[in-house]
């Protein structure tokens, strides 16, 4: 209850302050929007070029690490398997 109440005095304080300084409301206003469009545009560049960096670096293919190792075993792994089917071919064949 304290909380709805608190609420309505800050909304009708906030609606009288606007109507009695409007011209500086404006001005306010007009100062912060360019401000925000200019931190806004920045972090969206940032986060751009961030994601084209991250794309770019995943489509290169390289395999690090752990990756790399496992990626290894397993082409070890199919070549043994492709040998012993070879070896494994019937005679009709």
């Amino acid at each position: 209850m304290k909380t709805l109440i608190g609420g309505a005095i800050a909304t009708a304080l906030g609606l009288i302050g606007i109507v009695v300084w409007w011209i500086p409301f404006l001005q306010l206003l007009a100062g912060a929007i360019p401000a925000m469009l200019l931190l806004g545009g920045g972090l969206a560049l940032y986060l751009g070029f961030d994601e084209m960096k991250d794309s770019m670096k995943g489509d290169s293919g390289e395999v690090v690490g752990e990756d790399l190792e496992q990626a290894k075993q397993e082409i070890d792994d199919l070549k043994k398997e492709l040998e012993t089917l070879k070896t494994d071919k019937p005679a009709g064949e």
